[in-house]
């Protein structure tokens, strides 16, 4: 175990916080075998006390390896262990996959995984919408319309920047609820919201440019940049958003690209502020730095309409305007969506060409159907209208439950963050990993001073007994009492 020191320190990257450090060390040193199957991991304390690091980093990351399967831990007993490695060294390994420095940097860095981890004995999980509430027969009836009546058209390989009857519908939805500038011309449909992100930074960014990222954020963005060889500058986040004002060019390097989720910040659900936006985009066009606009679940806003996107209030041409159907229609549509500067759209669509051609034809003419038929603003006005009340349910269920637990900016979305007290949260989140409860810190989300610990609660995709359960296990999580089991709810009426 003496070997962990010194593997420590030879991981340490100044720009990742000290849990991520330990989780990667750790990560490496099981992958490799220096810590064989079985073996027992140093207790929290004593490893705290060996990297001088506080108790709840260490024990942030022993539940994160927990929950990635590298780490058994046993109440009473201690951390072990939970897998073989083989010991060898990066440059074996590396040399063994036959990987790029960019490819090693990308498997080290780890990827965005929140839908593999869409498992149903989560609590609260994020971003998944309700596919229980969707039409699914009126879906249905619309794709046999259109394979009878385009069948074999769809079938061939389709054009790269998407299919043009989309891309109206799209131009024509985002003009009428998101004060969005654009024509169909603009467009480029894509796989997802993460294929988007990393086709702009491997187009806009080379290595060593730097990027503005929110801080706390989005981790696909994060990984997305740094696996184009970005150097990330976090910007802190206030009740305004990104706090632009303060950080300039002249305290931070010159931004090539900046990446902001301004309708409703992920994870901390802040809306920017007109102001703020006025001066980001005023920023951009002074530096010629573009504008990643991630308008992520901007569709749901609960108690007044959302402000202007930046993408309409652009008059230099500098933002990117970026949506997804994943969380308005159903994840596995596989369809997002960016709205491009004219001068970039061609050599965007040409490297679509490269990734993976075009997205699936029958999925483009039947949402172009769904959107054009009305039922998409139909569907969007119930979805409001029942996410809005699983919001209201589940805020109750804490103020009852987890008094101790304070919710955040919880106006839209498909989840809220709440604040705890100082010290719970890596110590809640490890009693929930415990009974086979992930829950989601807000300390992963943070690249610099984490500013607050708390957690990201999904309540879109939980019906109201469900709603209810869990919040009455977390409640029993936060105070350390037996746990009821979390049953399957799913046939329960809502």
């Amino acid at each position: 175990m003496s070997a962990i020191p010194t593997l420590f320190a030879s991981h340490a990257q100044a720009n990742l916080p000290l849990h991520e450090q330990l989780v990667r060390t750790l990560r490496h040193a099981i992958v490799d075998g220096h810590l064989a199957l079985a073996s027992r991991l140093p207790a929290t304390r004593t490893l705290a006390a060996d990297l001088q690091l506080s108790r709840s980093t260490v024990e942030l990351a022993y539940a994160r390896l927990e929950s990635e399967g590298y780490v058994q831990r046993k109440v009473g007993a201690g951390s072990f262990v939970a897998i073989a490695g083989q010991r060898q060294s990066a440059a074996q390994r590396k040399a063994a996959a036959g990987l790029s420095q960019r490819g090693q940097a990308i498997a080290d860095m780890g990827a965005c995984r929140d839908s593999a981890n869409a498992v149903s004995n989560g609590l609260f999980f994020t971003g998944q919408p309700d596919s229980c509430a969707f039409p699914r027969e009126l879906w249905g009836r619309l794709m046999q319309q259109r394979w009878k009546k385009d069948g074999e058209k769809l079938m061939r390989y389709g054009d790269p920047q998407g299919l043009p009857e989309l891309r109206a519908a799209i131009a024509s939805y985002l003009a009428q609820s998101r004060n969005v500038v654009c024509d169909a011309s603009q467009i480029v449909i894509l796989s997802s919201s993460q294929q988007a992100i990393q086709l702009t930074a491997q187009l806009l960014i080379d290595t060593g440019d730097t990027v503005w990222l929110e801080d706390p954020g989005y981790l696909g963005a994060r990984n997305a940049m740094q696996s184009a060889g970005a150097a990330i500058c976090p910007i802190p986040v206030d009740a305004e958003g990104m706090q632009i004002n303060e950080h300039t060019g002249t305290k931070y390097p010159k931004p090539k690209l900046i990446y902001t989720t301004p309708s409703h910040q992920y994870p901390l659900g802040v809306a920017m502020s007109l102001t703020r936006r006025m001066a980001l985009l005023e920023q951009a066009a002074a530096m010629k730095a573009w504008i990643i606009e991630d308008d992520y679940d901007g569709e749901f806003q609960y108690e007044q309409r959302p402000l202007p996107s930046l993408q309409g209030l652009d008059t230099q041409g500098r933002v990117i305007y970026m949506g997804t159907f994943s969380k308005v229609l159903f994840g596995s549509l596989r369809l997002a969506y960016l709205v491009l500067p004219p001068e970039l759209v061609a050599p965007f669509t040409l490297a679509r060409t490269a990734f993976d051609g075009h997205s699936n034809q029958l999925m483009q003419a039947v949402t172009a159907d769904f959107i054009h038929g009305g039922h998409f603003a139909s569907h969007l006005r119930q979805m409001r209208t029942l996410y809005k009340s699983r919001r209201d349910l589940l805020m109750a269920q804490l103020a009852e439950h987890c008094p101790q637990l304070t919710p955040i900016n919880t106006s839209g979305g498909l989840q809220f963050a709440v604040w705890c007290p100082a010290g719970c949260e890596a110590k809640w989140a490890t009693a929930g990993i415990a009974q086979g409860l992930p829950m989601r810190p807000l300390s992963k989300f943070y690249l610099g001073e984490q500013q607050g610990e708390g957690f990201l609660m999904g309540y879109s995709s939980l019906n109201n007994d469900e709603i209810r359960l869990q919040a009455y296990t977390l409640g029993n999580i936060i105070n350390q009492r037996a746990s009821t089991p979390l049953t399957a709810a799913r046939n329960t009426p809502k």
